[in-house]
Protein backbone atom coordinates (compact mmCIF):
# COMPACT_ATOMS: atom_id res chain seq x y z
CA UNK A 1 0.00 0.00 0.00
CA UNK A 2 1.67 3.60 -1.13
CA UNK A 3 2.05 5.98 1.58
CA UNK A 4 -0.52 8.90 2.17
CA UNK A 5 -1.42 11.17 5.44
CA UNK A 6 -4.15 11.08 7.20
CA UNK A 7 -6.86 12.95 6.54
CA UNK A 8 -9.15 15.22 8.80
CA UNK A 9 -12.21 12.48 8.58
CA UNK A 10 -9.55 9.92 9.85
CA UNK A 11 -8.80 11.49 12.72
CA UNK A 12 -12.20 12.18 13.85
CA UNK A 13 -12.66 8.33 13.07
CA UNK A 14 -9.60 7.52 15.10
CA UNK A 15 -10.99 9.61 18.20
CA UNK A 16 -14.70 8.26 17.97
CA UNK A 17 -13.55 4.61 17.45
CA UNK A 18 -10.60 5.05 20.35
CA UNK A 19 -14.05 6.86 22.94
CA UNK A 20 -15.68 3.60 22.13
CA UNK A 21 -12.89 1.33 23.43
CA UNK A 22 -11.33 -0.03 20.41
CA UNK A 23 -7.80 -1.04 20.04
CA UNK A 24 -5.13 0.53 17.42
CA UNK A 25 -5.25 -3.28 15.85
CA UNK A 26 -9.00 -2.96 15.34
CA UNK A 27 -9.13 1.02 14.59
CA UNK A 28 -6.25 -0.04 11.47
CA UNK A 29 -8.83 -3.17 10.40
CA UNK A 30 -11.71 -0.02 10.69
CA UNK A 31 -9.85 2.22 8.38
CA UNK A 32 -7.60 0.01 6.45
CA UNK A 33 -4.45 1.16 7.46
CA UNK A 34 -1.61 -0.54 8.87
CA UNK A 35 -1.61 -1.08 12.77
CA UNK A 36 2.05 0.86 13.08
CA UNK A 37 0.26 4.13 11.56
CA UNK A 38 -2.23 4.34 13.62
CA UNK A 39 -0.06 4.10 16.72
CA UNK A 40 2.49 7.01 15.31
CA UNK A 41 -0.24 9.25 15.01
CA UNK A 42 -1.72 8.70 18.32
CA UNK A 43 1.51 8.59 19.90
CA UNK A 44 2.66 11.99 17.82
CA UNK A 45 -0.63 14.19 18.26
CA UNK A 46 -1.76 12.44 21.54
CA UNK A 47 -2.00 15.18 24.92
CA UNK A 48 -2.18 14.23 28.40
CA UNK A 49 -5.94 14.99 28.15
CA UNK A 50 -5.76 11.77 25.02
CA UNK A 51 -6.24 11.78 21.40
CA UNK A 52 -8.49 14.30 19.65
CA UNK A 53 -9.16 14.64 15.90
CA UNK A 54 -9.41 18.57 15.77
CA UNK A 55 -5.84 19.07 17.97
CA UNK A 56 -4.03 15.93 15.64
CA UNK A 57 -5.00 17.86 12.57
CA UNK A 58 -4.16 21.72 14.11
CA UNK A 59 -0.69 20.07 14.75
CA UNK A 60 -0.46 18.53 11.50
CA UNK A 61 -1.29 21.63 9.62
CA UNK A 62 1.30 23.49 11.68
CA UNK A 63 4.24 20.90 11.53
CA UNK A 64 3.87 20.43 7.60
CA UNK A 65 4.21 24.37 7.37
CA UNK A 66 7.45 24.63 9.09
CA UNK A 67 9.09 21.88 7.28
CA UNK A 68 11.01 22.68 4.52
CA UNK A 69 13.27 19.91 2.16
CA UNK A 70 17.28 20.26 2.46
CA UNK A 71 17.41 20.68 -1.29
CA UNK A 72 20.52 20.22 -3.75
CA UNK A 73 22.09 23.39 -3.01
CA UNK A 74 25.50 23.89 -1.51
CA UNK A 75 28.14 26.19 -1.29
CA UNK A 76 30.21 24.38 -3.79
CA UNK A 77 27.69 23.81 -6.33
CA UNK A 78 26.56 28.38 -5.57
CA UNK A 79 29.91 28.87 -6.43
CA UNK A 80 30.28 26.37 -9.67
CA UNK A 81 27.20 27.86 -11.02
CA UNK A 82 28.55 31.18 -10.22
CA UNK A 83 31.78 31.17 -11.91
CA UNK A 84 30.03 29.80 -15.48
CA UNK A 85 27.73 32.36 -15.52
CA UNK A 86 30.65 35.24 -15.20
CA UNK A 87 32.11 32.98 -18.11
CA UNK A 88 29.28 33.81 -19.93
CA UNK A 89 27.82 30.67 -19.96
CA UNK A 90 23.29 30.28 -19.68
CA UNK A 91 22.05 28.18 -17.23
CA UNK A 92 21.28 25.29 -20.04
CA UNK A 93 24.36 24.74 -20.67
CA UNK A 94 25.79 24.67 -17.23
CA UNK A 95 22.83 22.49 -16.36
CA UNK A 96 23.84 19.80 -19.34
CA UNK A 97 27.50 19.55 -18.88
CA UNK A 98 28.67 21.02 -15.04
CA UNK A 99 25.61 20.59 -13.00
CA UNK A 100 24.43 17.13 -15.38
CA UNK A 101 21.97 14.89 -13.17
CA UNK A 102 22.24 17.24 -10.15
CA UNK A 103 20.20 20.63 -10.75
CA UNK A 104 18.39 21.61 -13.94
CA UNK A 105 18.48 24.98 -16.17
CA UNK A 106 15.09 25.75 -14.72
CA UNK A 107 15.87 25.15 -10.90
CA UNK A 108 18.98 27.57 -11.83
CA UNK A 109 17.02 29.79 -13.36
CA UNK A 110 14.31 29.84 -10.15
CA UNK A 111 17.91 30.37 -7.70
CA UNK A 112 18.60 33.37 -10.43
CA UNK A 113 14.68 35.12 -9.63
CA UNK A 114 14.74 34.28 -6.04
CA UNK A 115 18.72 35.76 -4.80
CA UNK A 116 20.24 32.29 -3.96
CA UNK A 117 23.08 33.07 -6.66
CA UNK A 118 23.65 36.17 -4.61
CA UNK A 119 27.16 37.40 -6.59
CA UNK A 120 24.89 37.29 -10.08
CA UNK A 121 21.27 38.39 -11.25
CA UNK A 122 19.11 38.01 -14.34
CA UNK A 123 21.11 40.74 -15.76
CA UNK A 124 23.96 39.18 -15.55
CA UNK A 125 22.34 36.63 -18.10
CA UNK A 126 23.23 36.65 -22.24
CA UNK A 127 20.54 38.41 -24.05
CA UNK A 128 18.85 37.07 -26.96
CA UNK A 129 19.60 38.28 -30.02
CA UNK A 130 17.20 40.77 -32.09
CA UNK A 131 16.10 41.17 -34.61
CA UNK A 132 18.22 42.30 -37.54
CA UNK A 133 17.27 45.08 -40.14
CA UNK A 134 17.50 44.29 -43.81
CA UNK A 135 20.92 45.88 -44.89
CA UNK A 136 21.02 48.17 -48.04
CA UNK A 137 24.82 48.11 -49.06
CA UNK A 138 26.58 47.22 -52.08
CA UNK A 139 26.45 44.11 -53.73
CA UNK A 140 27.54 42.70 -57.02
CA UNK A 141 26.54 39.50 -58.94
CA UNK A 142 29.01 37.36 -60.25
CA UNK A 143 30.40 34.49 -57.80
CA UNK A 144 29.08 30.88 -57.72
CA UNK A 145 25.60 30.61 -56.13
CA UNK A 146 24.84 28.63 -53.09
CA UNK A 147 22.82 26.16 -55.08
CA UNK A 148 25.43 24.58 -56.70
CA UNK A 149 27.33 24.23 -53.30
CA UNK A 150 28.34 20.01 -52.35
CA UNK A 151 25.39 18.14 -50.33
CA UNK A 152 28.38 17.31 -48.02
CA UNK A 153 28.68 20.70 -47.38
CA UNK A 154 25.25 21.87 -46.28
CA UNK A 155 24.40 18.59 -44.62
CA UNK A 156 27.62 19.47 -42.23
CA UNK A 157 28.61 15.76 -42.39
CA UNK A 158 32.51 17.22 -43.65
CA UNK A 159 35.01 19.07 -41.84
CA UNK A 160 36.41 22.65 -43.17
CA UNK A 161 33.28 24.55 -44.28
CA UNK A 162 33.38 28.02 -43.00
CA UNK A 163 30.79 30.71 -43.74
CA UNK A 164 31.98 34.29 -44.04
CA UNK A 165 30.23 38.11 -42.62
CA UNK A 166 31.74 41.44 -41.71
CA UNK A 167 30.72 43.43 -38.70
CA UNK A 168 30.80 47.04 -38.54
CA UNK A 169 30.85 49.96 -36.10
CA UNK A 170 27.71 52.41 -36.14
CA UNK A 171 27.37 53.99 -39.32
CA UNK A 172 29.25 57.45 -39.90
CA UNK A 173 31.26 56.81 -36.76
CA UNK A 174 34.23 54.65 -37.77
CA UNK A 175 35.25 52.05 -40.23
CA UNK A 176 36.43 49.71 -37.98
CA UNK A 177 35.00 46.41 -39.00
CA UNK A 178 35.23 42.66 -38.23
CA UNK A 179 35.99 39.73 -40.40
CA UNK A 180 33.78 36.82 -39.00
CA UNK A 181 34.11 33.36 -39.44
CA UNK A 182 32.65 29.91 -38.16
CA UNK A 183 33.17 26.33 -39.12
CA UNK A 184 29.96 24.71 -40.12
CA UNK A 185 30.88 21.57 -38.63
CA UNK A 186 32.03 22.33 -35.08
CA UNK A 187 30.79 25.81 -35.13
CA UNK A 188 33.96 27.34 -34.51
CA UNK A 189 33.83 31.06 -34.50
CA UNK A 190 36.53 33.70 -35.14
CA UNK A 191 37.28 36.99 -36.06
CA UNK A 192 39.82 39.16 -37.19
CA UNK A 193 39.90 43.13 -37.22
CA UNK A 194 40.17 45.03 -40.20
CA UNK A 195 40.59 48.70 -41.18
CA UNK A 196 37.39 49.11 -43.23
CA UNK A 197 34.96 47.19 -45.23
CA UNK A 198 36.51 46.94 -48.42
CA UNK A 199 37.00 43.63 -50.81
CA UNK A 200 40.88 43.82 -50.57
CA UNK A 201 40.54 44.05 -46.29
CA UNK A 202 38.50 40.99 -46.59
CA UNK A 203 40.85 39.37 -48.81
CA UNK A 204 43.35 40.27 -46.16
CA UNK A 205 41.54 38.36 -43.18
CA UNK A 206 40.34 35.28 -45.43
CA UNK A 207 43.97 34.46 -46.25
CA UNK A 208 45.21 34.94 -42.83
CA UNK A 209 42.68 32.57 -41.43
CA UNK A 210 43.93 30.00 -44.24
CA UNK A 211 47.52 30.64 -43.56
CA UNK A 212 47.21 30.15 -39.60
CA UNK A 213 44.57 26.85 -40.03
CA UNK A 214 46.53 23.13 -40.59
CA UNK A 215 46.08 22.17 -44.45
CA UNK A 216 42.28 20.84 -45.31
CA UNK A 217 40.29 22.95 -42.28
CA UNK A 218 39.61 25.29 -44.89
CA UNK A 219 38.21 23.85 -48.14
CA UNK A 220 35.43 26.29 -48.79
CA UNK A 221 33.28 29.31 -47.62
CA UNK A 222 29.55 30.73 -47.61
CA UNK A 223 28.43 34.14 -47.82
CA UNK A 224 26.11 37.08 -48.70
CA UNK A 225 26.77 39.46 -51.67
CA UNK A 226 28.31 42.19 -50.02
CA UNK A 227 30.67 44.43 -51.92
CA UNK A 228 33.83 43.06 -49.09
CA UNK A 229 33.56 39.72 -51.05
CA UNK A 230 33.93 40.90 -54.53
CA UNK A 231 37.29 39.41 -53.80
CA UNK A 232 36.03 35.82 -54.36
CA UNK A 233 37.79 35.27 -57.70
CA UNK A 234 41.16 36.45 -56.31
CA UNK A 235 40.87 33.95 -53.53
CA UNK A 236 40.02 31.60 -55.83
CA UNK A 237 43.38 32.26 -57.56
CA UNK A 238 45.49 32.70 -54.82
CA UNK A 239 44.35 29.99 -52.35
CA UNK A 240 42.19 27.90 -54.59
CA UNK A 241 39.29 28.39 -52.20
CA UNK A 242 35.85 27.90 -53.35
CA UNK A 243 33.15 30.80 -52.27
CA UNK A 244 29.71 29.99 -52.33
CA UNK A 245 26.92 33.24 -52.30
CA UNK A 246 23.61 32.63 -50.57
CA UNK A 247 20.48 34.07 -52.03
CA UNK A 248 19.23 37.77 -51.14
CA UNK A 249 17.43 38.13 -48.22
CA UNK A 250 18.24 34.31 -46.98
CA UNK A 251 19.81 34.89 -44.01
CA UNK A 252 19.29 31.23 -43.00
CA UNK A 253 21.46 30.14 -45.25
CA UNK A 254 24.02 31.14 -43.45
CA UNK A 255 22.32 30.49 -39.83
CA UNK A 256 25.61 29.53 -37.77
CA UNK A 257 27.43 32.87 -38.66
CA UNK A 258 24.64 35.34 -38.05
CA UNK A 259 24.12 33.45 -34.69
CA UNK A 260 27.61 33.84 -33.72
CA UNK A 261 27.46 37.47 -35.18
CA UNK A 262 24.97 38.18 -32.22
CA UNK A 263 26.67 36.18 -29.99
CA UNK A 264 29.90 38.55 -30.31
CA UNK A 265 27.57 41.74 -30.51
CA UNK A 266 26.70 40.80 -26.80
CA UNK A 267 30.16 41.98 -26.03
CA UNK A 268 30.14 45.02 -29.08
CA UNK A 269 26.51 46.07 -29.87
CA UNK A 270 26.12 48.05 -32.15
CA UNK A 271 27.27 51.57 -31.44
CA UNK A 272 30.45 49.97 -30.38
CA UNK A 273 33.39 52.03 -32.31
CA UNK A 274 34.98 48.38 -33.51
CA UNK A 275 38.23 50.12 -34.58
CA UNK A 276 39.16 50.86 -30.71
CA UNK A 277 38.85 46.95 -29.84
CA UNK A 278 42.50 45.96 -29.50
CA UNK A 279 43.01 42.35 -30.47
CA UNK A 280 43.72 40.72 -27.18
CA UNK A 281 39.99 41.67 -25.83
CA UNK A 282 38.82 40.08 -29.01
CA UNK A 283 40.43 36.73 -28.66
CA UNK A 284 39.02 36.52 -25.03
CA UNK A 285 35.54 37.08 -26.09
CA UNK A 286 35.86 34.93 -28.82
CA UNK A 287 37.52 32.34 -25.93
CA UNK A 288 34.45 32.50 -24.25
CA UNK A 289 32.17 31.74 -27.00
CA UNK A 290 33.87 28.93 -27.90
CA UNK A 291 34.08 27.27 -24.88
CA UNK A 292 30.49 27.43 -24.17
CA UNK A 293 29.07 23.61 -24.62
CA UNK A 294 26.46 23.46 -27.48
CA UNK A 295 23.21 21.60 -27.53
CA UNK A 296 23.61 20.95 -31.39
CA UNK A 297 27.07 20.08 -30.64
CA UNK A 298 25.94 17.39 -27.79
CA UNK A 299 26.92 19.31 -25.18
CA UNK A 300 30.53 19.41 -26.13
CA UNK A 301 32.24 23.06 -26.71
CA UNK A 302 33.31 24.29 -30.37
CA UNK A 303 36.86 24.43 -29.29
CA UNK A 304 36.66 20.32 -28.46
CA UNK A 305 34.86 19.77 -32.00
CA UNK A 306 37.54 21.60 -33.73
CA UNK A 307 40.40 20.00 -32.08
CA UNK A 308 39.02 16.96 -32.58
CA UNK A 309 37.84 17.39 -36.58
CA UNK A 310 41.90 18.74 -36.78
CA UNK A 311 43.62 16.36 -35.10
CA UNK A 312 41.68 13.14 -37.58
CA UNK A 313 42.32 15.72 -40.90
CA UNK A 314 44.30 13.07 -43.50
Amino acid sequence: MSYHHFTTYERGRIEELLSLGYSHRKIAERLGRHRSSIDREIHRNATSEGYGGEHAQVAYSTRRKHSKPKGKRTDDLVTTITEKLWATWSPEQIANTVTLGIVSFKTIYNWLYSGVLSAVTVRNLRQKGRRRKTEKRGKFSMGIPISERPHEVKSREVFGHWELDSMVSSRGESKGCFATFVERKSRLYTAFKTPDRTASSMQTAITALYNILPKGAFQTGTTDRGKEFACCTAIQDQLGLTLYFADAYSSWQRGSNENSNGLLREFYPKKTNLALVCQEELTHNLFLINSRPRKCLGWKSPIQVFLHEVAHLS
